[in-house]
């Protein structure tokens, strides 16, 4: 029985199902969820993140983990994790350019967080002669305390799952997954209700997410980047999403066999985490980029092999232009308060 039937028979037996509730089955589920099974990264497969556009996004993380650290007064232990590692590039491109300064690899305690095992394999296999060997977990908590924490995660939020609320002439109602007449999945109001108007999001796993980050940056100092696609005010719409080859498909027809995705709620995350004591910072993955030096790092890298000039003004224009990745996604941080606000989050230099 395929993951689709199986949601249909429990609809049919307890009736229609909240987005997150559809979101969390068809990602996570053991038998035939899409982390759980089929994640499929890069050009070839359904999606493509910035790691994999270029090395640099990972190398300018690299350096900043390593200014972040130095921002922290050098700690010897501290714990570097990663959440969502992917097929385990921006890692491996962190630990390059963190070469650079050896005093930070040998204080560093590697961890990565990740809940699928096929990414897992691909992230060992990626790290297999790194300069540190991580060790893996499937539980933020699972990572001792005791420690200042620098933390990246590049696109794990969008995958959190959310609630849809449907404004209507009489009143809100929530958005469902339930069964049409003929026994096939369907969206369906959690009331009856004219036509629907403004759709309102809202994701308790990302406010748990703002929390928990925010509880162990406070607890243990620290600092934690997130970069992913999302908005920076509170605001209405409907960004459900389903992506298969790099295309948008329509979210129903196969559970388990595309990515689902949303848009993160970036002022309920954050609010989360100053909730907690920290204080945080927001702006675009463009304007982080150049901030880090984006610029200056291609430049260095046509210089070494000019023939690759041309490529690297490509990925450039698809990490920081306002109309590709650049305004779209958002980089924020997360810090311990008594800290200096990490690199990125300033004034871009001359």
């Amino acid at each position: 029985m395929t993951l689709k039937d199986r949601l249909a028979a429990q609809i049919a037996a307890s009736g229609p199902m909240t987005i997150a509730a559809f979101m969390q089955a068809c990602l996570h589920d053991p038998k035939d969820g899409y982390y759980a099974t089929r994640p499929a990264l890069g050009e070839a497969g359904d999606f493509i993140t910035a790691p994999l556009v270029s090395q640099m996004f990972g190398e300018l993380i690299g350096l900043w983990a390593v200014e972040t650290w130095r921002g922290l007064g050098a700690p010897n232990p501290f714990r570097l994790v990663e959440m969502g590692p992917g097929d385990g590039t921006l890692m491996s491109d962190i630990l390059r350019a963190a070469r650079l300064a050896p005093e930070f690899l040998a204080a560093c305690d590697l961890w990565m967080v990740e809940v699928s095992e096929p990414l897992m394999r691909l992230q060992m296999a990626a790290l297999a002669d790194a300069a540190l060997s991580p060790t893996w977990t499937p539980r933020l908590t699972d990572i001792p305390a005791g420690a200042p924490v620098i933390l990246v995660a590049n696109e794990l939020l969008d995958c959190l799952p959310v609630r849809q609320f449907v404004q209507t002439q009489t009143g809100w109602v929530e958005k469902l997954v339930g069964l049409n007449a003929s026994g096939a999945l369907t969206f369906a109001l959690s009331a009856p209700a004219p036509e629907g108007g403004m759709v309102l999001e809202m994701s308790a796993a990302q406010e748990a997410f703002g929390l928990e980050i925010g509880e162990i940056i406070h607890r243990q100092s620290g600092a934690a980047l997130l970069i992913d696609y999302g908005r920076s005010e509170p605001g209405f719409g409907d960004t459900f999403q389903a992506l298969s080859r790099h295309e948008k498909v329509d979210p129903l027809a196969d559970p388990g066999g595309a990515d689902l995705t949303v848009h993160v709620d970036f002022p309920t995350v954050l609010d989360a985490a100053r909730a907690q004591g920290c204080a945080t910072a927001l702006t675009t993955q463009g304007h982080f980029l150049r901030a880090l030096g984006i610029e200056y790092r291609a430049a260095a890298l046509a210089q070494a092999r000019p023939e690759r000039t041309e490529a690297l003004q490509r990925q450039i224009h698809r990490l920081v232009a306002p109309d590709k990745m650049g305004d779209l996604f958002k980089a924020a941080v997360i810090h311990f308060p008594a800290e200096p606000v990490p690199p990125g989050f300033g004034k871009i230099p001359e």
